[in-house]
C-alpha cells in the first residue's frame, strides 16, 4: 500500500479475459503503465464515470488536471484498477479528488458492444498507494470480488532483496518523513490509524495483505454498502433519483463475473516491485532508484 519518498511499487494483477459481447478494460499490462483516465459514457439515460487504470507517476496529477479541464467532474465517480505508484503524487491526486467531491470504487470498466450499456466488472485490484486514492473519495464503495491489498514502505531499489540490502541514515529519514506525510493525509481523508498499522506490518518479503470486509470497515475505506450511491443503476436514470438498491447490488451498474467475463480470471502472479519515481517526486523512466512501495 505505501510508498516512501514518492517511490512506489507497481504490483502485477491477474488478467481478466474478454466476454463475447464486451471487453473489460484494465489488463495486466495496462496496470503496469502510467495511469490513464477515460470517461465511460453511460447511455442513454444516466451519467457516466471516470476509469482510472495504471500506476501513479509524477505526471499523473497534471494529466488529471488536463482531463478535468473540459469536463464537469464535480461529484463524479472514479473506478480504480491500479497497482499504486508515487506516494507524494498519489496524495496530491487524492487531494484534488476530494476537492472535486469525487466518489471512489474499485472495478474494471466494460466497453459496451452491440448496443449494450457500459458496465463495471468487480474483479479488479487496488494495491499500494491506490488504497489511499480510494480513501480520497467522499463516498467509498468496494464490491465483492475486488481485491484491496496493502504493504509496507520500503526503498524501491532494494525491495527485491530487502533483507540483504544496506541502508543509510538518509534512507531512513526519507522513509520516516513520508510515513508522517501519509499519516496526515490518511487522517485528513477520514481514514483510521488501523490502515497505517495494517500496512506497516507487512514487510516487502511477504505477500501483500488483502483487507477483509471487516478491515475495510475498520480502516474506513468503505463508507457505503449500496452501489447505487456511487454508480448509476442499470435500468434507471440519474443516481440522485435512485432509491437504495443495497438488497440487489449485482443488478446495478456492477455486473457479476459470469456476465462480464467469459472465463474465470487467471490466478494472481507474484507481485513484482518496480521503482518508478525519484525521492523528490520526479519520474525515473529507466532504472529503479530509491524508496518506494
Amino acid at each position: 500500500m505505501l510508498c516512501a519518498a514518492a517511490l512506489c511499487i507497481a504490483l502485477t494483477a491477474p488478467v481478466v479475459t474478454s466476454g463475447s459481447s464486451a471487453r473489460v478494460t484494465g489488463t495486466l499490462e495496462e496496470r503496469k503503465l502510467p495511469m490513464k483516465f477515460s470517461w465511460v459514457a453511460c447511455q442513454p439515460n444516466c451519467r457516466g464515470w471516470i476509469s482510472a487504470v495504471g500506476i501513479v507517476t509524477a505526471e499523473t496529477p497534471k494529466e488529471f488536471d488536463e482531463f478535468a479541464r473540459e469536463r464537469q467532474l464535480r461529484g463524479a465517480t472514479v473506478v480504480l484498477d491500479s497497482s499504486g505508484g508515487s506516494v507524494n503524487d498519489a496524495m496530491a491526486l487524492g487531494r484534488r479528488w476530494r476537492n472535486y467531491g469525487i466518489m471512489t470504487t474499485v472495478g474494471s470498466s466494460v466497453d459496451p458492444r452491440n448496443g449494450d450499456r457500459a458496465e463495471v466488472a468487480s474483479h479488479a485490484y487496488c494495491e499500494s498507494m491506490c488504497v489511499f486514492l480510494l480513501l480520497s473519495g467522499k463516498t467509498r464503495y468496494v464490491p465483492d470480488g475486488a481485491r484491496v491489498r496493502v504493504h509496507q514502505i520500503w526503498m524501491g531499489d532494494r525491495a527485491d532483496d530487502a533483507r540483504a540490502a544496506s541502508y543509510t541514515a538518509q534512507d531512513m529519514m526519507i522513509v520516516e518523513r513520508d510515513i508522517g506525510r501519509l499519516a496526515k493525509y490518511t487522517f485528513d481523508m477520514g481514514g483510521t490509524g488501523d490502515l497505517l498499522s495494517l500496512a506497516l506490518s507487512v514487510p516487502p518479503w511477504e505477500d501483500l495483505h488483502e483487507l477483509s470486509r471487516d478491515e475495510l470497515r475498520l480502516t474506513n475505506l468503505v463508507t457505503t454498502d449500496a452501489v447505487a450511491e456511487v454508480l448509476p443503476p442499470r435500468d434507471t436514470a440519474p443516481v440522485a433519483a435512485v432509491a437504495d438498491l443495497n438488497a440487489k447490488p449485482v443488478q446495478d451498474r456492477f455486473v457479476s463475473e459470469a456476465v462480464a467475463v467469459e472465463d474465470k480470471a487467471l490466478p494472481a502472479p507474484k507481485a513484482t516491485k518496480t521503482a518508478e519515481a525519484h525521492p523528490t517526486g520526479g519520474l525515473a523512466a529507466t532504472a529503479p532508484v530509491q524508496p518506494q512501495r
